[in-house]
């Protein structure tokens, strides 16, 4: 499984950004803009706090079997590979979220002296920030499932392995 790159996940968030911001004014122009929900950053912060959780549970248990600890439960393989899939979906996903909302939220920047667009820009600011909470979480995650290297084929050429 090819871990995560923090560039494709900017990317996606710039790409979304740019395409929102541009989409809001054509929006704007034509009507009014649509709002953005209340729940929006309330979700994205519970899934933030699902990764999380799922990360701590999971670094907990595999220290305690790397400790060889009588009561350790195992963990499955299969388990954290799902778990880390759901990671890196979720963060793919809020990336998109969080680009779309940043775009929002940075072309209701103009309009902060009305309340309902002031509050709307809170709304999207909150979510910008929920959005990125899961994409520490679920790279927290991916950095908890990953696989310790294996030292014995780890070595360049040149290089003698340890004694």
């Amino acid at each position: 499984m090819k871990e995560l790159r923090i560039r494709v996940l900017a990317g996606v968030f710039v790409a979304a950004g740019l395409l929102s911001w541009a989409g809001a004014r054509l929006w704007n122009s034509l009507g009014t803009l649509p709002s953005v929900p209340v729940a929006a950053p309330i979700v994205l912060a519970l899934i933030a706090a699902v990764l999380a959780a799922t990360a701590l549970n999971l670094r907990a248990r595999l220290k305690a079997q790397r400790e060889r600890q009588h009561d350790a439960k195992g963990v499955d393989p299969l388990m954290a590979a799902r778990a880390v899939v759901f990671g890196q979906a979720s963060a793919l996903v809020a990336a998109l979220v969080a680009g779309i909302y940043g775009g929002t939220f940075v072309f209701l920047l103009e309009f902060l002296d009305i309340p309902a667009r002031r509050d709307q820009a809170i709304y999207a600011g909150f979510s910008v920030l929920a959005g990125i909470g899961v994409i520490a979480a679920a790279l927290f995650l991916e950095r908890v499932c990953k696989l310790p290297e294996d030292d014995d084929n780890n070595h360049g050429p040149g290089t003698a392995p340890a004694a």
